[in-house]
Order: structure tokens, then C-alpha cells, then sequence
């Protein structure tokens, strides 16, 4: 088996030569671009495990980009960035990244970061690739969920993450801190707000009522149930 593919956007070259020697030297493969238009032409050519993506694009706009690549790629994407404010963080990851690593980083919490990504439940998955309850079937294949009538709303990987771990424990109570071990990721504030804007999304495509939702339910101080009934397929 071949090591994991890594994609480093971003356009200081310093940047892009520190974490590719960095990555090699941890045991990926890597490809690194500046410009976004050599990026996605290589996705099409190299699909790869991991995408490290700067937000300060020459020509093109970072968190349209991120949220394309969680919509319609099958690798984790995790945003580097200067832009330290909460907002933009919380903006990354309400479009769909897995991560958000602020510069200056430190090399080795970026190769951390990477392998807890691909240790993540989105690949190897135990019970198939098809789930269906109270109405609904998710299609991890694809990346959708498809309500009674056919009609499909596209979910990003770090949202099917969440999902995938609801619907593998139903009506078992899911703590914060097994969430962050199943999931990776470093755990703190940050990995909590990356939570609570992906269940809210979630909450949004299954058309919950986020006052009192059916299935995804809140145990305050202890973490979620999924109250579901689940088929694998």
C-alpha cells in the first residue's frame, strides 16, 4: 500500500518547501502548489488522502475552494491560515473543513494533525456505505442524504464523519471526549466549536427543529444520543 497523498496549496514558497520536507520526512507523499487553478487540476489526476489549504489565494478565493473540496472530494481538508480570528476559523469550519491550523504552526502538530485526520472513521468503513432511518438514507459513497421523495442534499466529510459515528451507536450516549477519539483532532474549544457547527448543520439537512430536535439529541454536560432506528446496507 502506497503512503498517504498530502496537497499543500499555498503561495509562500517557504511555506510549501517546510511542510513538504516536513511530510516526507514523516513517511507521505506530497504535492505542492501555489496557485489554486495547478491545484485542482492535479486533484483530478492525484485524488489525495489529505488537503492543506492557505486562505490567502493569488487567484482564488480559500474558503470557496475549501467549501468545493468538502462537497465534492473524498480527501480530509484542513485549512492553514494567518487569519487567527475566531470568526474566520468558526467560517472554515461551518463550509466544511476537518481542521484549522493557524500560522505560525509548529511542524509537528501539522503532521499530528494529518494523522489523526486518516484515522478518522471515513475510511475503512466497519457497516457499509449505505444507512437508512425514519425516513432518510445516507450515502457515504457519495457524500448525500436523500430524504422519502428522492430529493438529495449533499453533506461534506467532516459532517458525514459525525453522521457515520451517530449512525454506527444509535440510542448510546456519544461524550465529547469520545467523539475527539474517535474523530482525532486536538481537543479543546476548538474541537468542541468544530462539533457544534457540524451537528447544527446536520440539524439543518435532516430539517430538525433545532428547538427540539428528534434525533440528534443533546444531553447537556455529557454529550449526544442519536435516537434513531438504523438499517446498513
Amino acid at each position: 500500500m502506497s503512503a498517504p497523498l498530502v496537497t499543500i496549496l499555498d503561495d509562500e514558497p517557504a511555506i510549501r518547501s517546510m511542510l513538504s520536507e516536513a511530510l516526507t520526512e514523516a513517511g507521505f507523499r506530497t504535492l505542492a502548489f501555489s496557485r489554486a487553478t495547478e491545484f485542482e487540476a492535479a486533484l483530478k489526476r492525484s485524488p489525495p488522502d489529505v488537503c492543506l489549504v492557505d486562505l490567502g489565494l493569488p487567484d482564488r478565493d480559500g474558503l470557496s475552494l475549501v467549501h468545493r473540496l468538502a462537497l465534492e472530494q473524498g480527501a480530509a481538508v484542513i485549512i492553514i491560515s494567518g487569519r487567527a480570528q475566531v470568526q474566520d476559523r468558526v467560517t472554515g469550519l461551518e463550509l466544511g473543513a476537518d481542521d484549522y491550523i493557524i500560522k505560525p504552526f509548529d511542524q509537528a502538530e501539522v503532521v499530528a494533525r494529518i494523522r489523526a485526520r486518516l484515522r478518522g472513521p471515513r475510511r475503512g468503513a466497519a457497516q457499509g456505505t449505505t444507512a437508512r432511518f425514519n425516513g432518510w438514507t445516507a450515502h457515504f459513497d457519495r457524500y448525500a442524504l436523500e430524504d422519502s421523495e428522492g430529493v438529495e442534499i449533499p453533506f461534506s466529510q467532516a459532517e458525514g464523519e459525525v453522521l457515520r459515528l451517530f449512525l454506527e451507536s444509535p440510542k448510546r450516549l456519544i461524550s465529547r471526549a469520545q467523539m475527539q477519539e474517535s474523530l482525532g483532532g486536538a481537543a479543546g474549544e476548538s474541537f468542541d466549536r468544530a462539533m457544534d457547527v457540524r451537528i447544527s448543520r446536520l440539524r439543518t439537512k435532516l430539517r430538525e427543529d433545532p428547538k427540539n430536535p428528534r434525533l440528534i439529541k443533546t444531553i447537556y454536560g455529557a454529550g449526544y444520543i442519536f435516537l434513531g432506528e438504523v438499517d446498513w446496507s
